[in-house]
């Protein structure tokens, strides 16, 4: 099986050097089980029966290089009835960013639960088991009490919002919220918006978050509120409710331990949380895991088997 990693779909002005030691890994590590495993370096699609790409593309696209690459490698294995593997963030990273471990999430062909296969059919409970032991992870008893909201934006022209600015998404949440609770609402910008300081600005109906980590902001809150975005999972595994509030709220990977209406934000149901985060650990997979093979050995048995 050929599976190839495209280089310069990496932004080349990051600073994140692991985000083309990802790519490298994961190609030695498909040599290293007997399958052909590629470094590209070009701007060019080359023939692939996997492609893989850090990130993923932008719904209106963008004329940045390597955007346009990422679009026509996930196009012309479209066309091909081929797939495409996606490299994105660790959700369980709230605790422990910068792990030595380096864990990511990979999933084919999309970076939702309804439109990407995370490799979650076949679940080993000892991998879930593997990453609470190296990622310091316990899962808390569901929080009775607490104090504020904590109400959690996602990044502008980021793809998971559909287009949808954080701001109008804000706006609207907020409104929703104070017609049935008047708790004080907390707001944290995504970590990696550079614009949040911009539209996120001091208001009588919340404040503003300016603590270094999630996990801080997590500490006392009554409930999390996202769109779909990852913080959702943080809370949930804290034991705190969490509402969702994507009109499709499967697109969010915290959809099977969250609430979908906020008119119950004072009377939030709970959930078993145990079958969900096993499913969540099987796409998780540490640079070990890249180099020797093992990844790949478990994500190849589910290549076109969408």
């Amino acid at each position: 099986m050929r599976v190839v990693s495209y280089l310069s779909g990496v932004p080349p002005s990051t600073k994140n050097f692991n985000k083309r030691e990802i790519l490298t890994r994961f190609a030695n590590g498909v040599n290293a089980i007997g399958d052909q495993g590629i470094v590209h370096h070009g701007f060019n699609v080359v023939p692939a029966d996997v492609a893989v790409i850090q990130g993923w593309t932008h719904e209106q696209g963008k004329t940045a290089p390597h955007l346009t690459l990422r679009q026509q490698v996930i196009d012309q294995q479209r066309n091909s009835n081929k797939q495409v593997l996606v490299v994105d963030s660790n959700l369980f990273n709230y605790k422990q960013k910068n792990h030595p471990a380096n864990y990511l999430r990979y999933s084919f062909d999309g970076v939702f639960p309804t439109t990407g296969n995370y490799f979650d059919s076949i679940v080993d409970p000892n991998r879930w088991r593997q990453l609470q032991r190296d990622l310091d992870i316990c899962p808390l008893d569901w929080r009775i009490q607490g104090d504020h909201i904590l109400v959690c934006t996602q990044r502008l022209g980021g793809w998971s919002m559909k287009g949808l600015e954080p701001i109008t998404w804000l706006n609207q949440v907020v409104a929703q919220i104070r017609k049935y609770s008047n708790r004080p609402i907390r707001v944290r910008a995504h970590p990696g918006d550079k614009q949040a300081r911009h539209y996120l600005t001091v208001d009588p109906r919340w404040q503003l978050s300016t603590l270094p980590r999630l996990a801080d902001d997590l500490c006392g809150a009554w409930a999390v509120v996202t769109y779909n975005s990852s913080p959702g999972v943080a809370g949930a595994i804290e034991g705190i409710p969490v509402f969702v509030t994507d009109p499709n709220p499967k697109n969010s990977q915290a959809f099977p331990v969250a609430n979908t209406d906020l008119s119950q934000i004072e009377n939030p149901k709970t959930f078993e949380r145990q079958a969900w985060l096993e499913r969540l650990a099987m796409s998780h997979w540490s640079f070990d895991e890249l180099s020797n093979g093992s990844a790949w050995q478990h994500m190849r048995q589910f290549v076109n088997a969408n």
